[in-house]
């Protein structure tokens, strides 16, 4: 066998998994798990060791003192929208106007009949 083509296929997968050993050895004492233990796993059975740690290591705790994001979130409402009534997700739940079956009525109910489903306001005539 080729000298070059040896080295590759032995070479690159023993890289991978030195990769993998290394990252569950710098991971694990974060996680407050064994590094030699877990860097063992990770090379010593290929591929399936490394995501047994990645399966087995605990989630870090979420502080939300140490999160920069976190501090001072606020929802906003502009100026211009602070009056206005909520609607529901989806605007479910807001009287548009159309009526419960959503077909072609007036604000007041009744039929509007002018063919208009987008209800423009009056003087919009597209």
């Amino acid at each position: 066998m080729e000298p070059f083509l040896a080295a590759i296929l032995v070479g690159l997968p023993l890289a991978w998994l030195a990769a993998f050993a290394a990252y569950a050895y710098v991971d694990a004492p974060k996680r407050g798990m064994d590094p030699r233990k877990w860097a063992a796993v990770s090379f010593v059975v290929p591929f399936f060791g490394f995501l047994a740690y990645l399966f087995e290591r605990d989630e870090r705790d979420y502080d939300p003192e140490e999160d920069p994001y976190a501090r001072g979130a606020t929802f906003a409402v502009h100026e211009s929208r602070r009056g206005e009534e909520l609607i529901d997700p989806g605007g479910t739940g807001a009287d548009d106007g159309n009526g419960a079956d959503g077909g072609d009525r007036a604000p007041d109910g009744s039929e509007n009949g002018d063919g208009d489903e987008w209800n423009d306001p009056p003087g919009v005539d597209l």
